[in-house]
């Protein structure tokens, strides 16, 4: 699973890259509500960026099948949909792009179930 390990670094990476190009780059020419979109695409990004960092690590010693490896791939498709929505809402504006955050939002909750379960059943 080292996929999701460096799925996981490069999302962090791109994290700590947006967070500060929305902090220096967009402060003052987006208004203060869509800065804010931005700020929470990148705060749920590193958090499941670390996610998929817990997954990598957890692959190699936890033999669960499928679980693991379905999780990190929601998780990976929730950062698409939920943060890339908000961050393309926050520099266009095209409000029906806040239609797709929440299938993001589905995806990580899905992904975490799994991994729940896989550690549970680790247990």
């Amino acid at each position: 699973m080292k996929t999701f390990l460096l799925l996981g670094a490069i999302n962090a990476f791109l994290a700590v890259a947006l967070g500060a190009f929305g902090a220096h780059g967009l402060e003052g020419k987006i208004s203060d509500k869509y800065l804010e979109t931005w700020k929470t695409a990148v705060n749920y990004q590193m958090f499941h960026a670390s996610g998929l960092l817990i997954i990598g690590l957890l692959a190699g010693t936890l033999k669960t099948g499928n679980l693991l490896s379905w999780s990190g791939w929601l998780m990976l498709v929730g950062i698409l949909l939920f943060s890339g929505s908000l961050y393309i809402l926050s520099v266009t504006g095209i409000k029906v792009l806040g239609a797709i955050t929440p299938l993001g939002g589905l995806a990580f909750l899905a992904a975490w179930v799994l991994l729940i379960t896989a550690v549970y059943k680790h247990m």
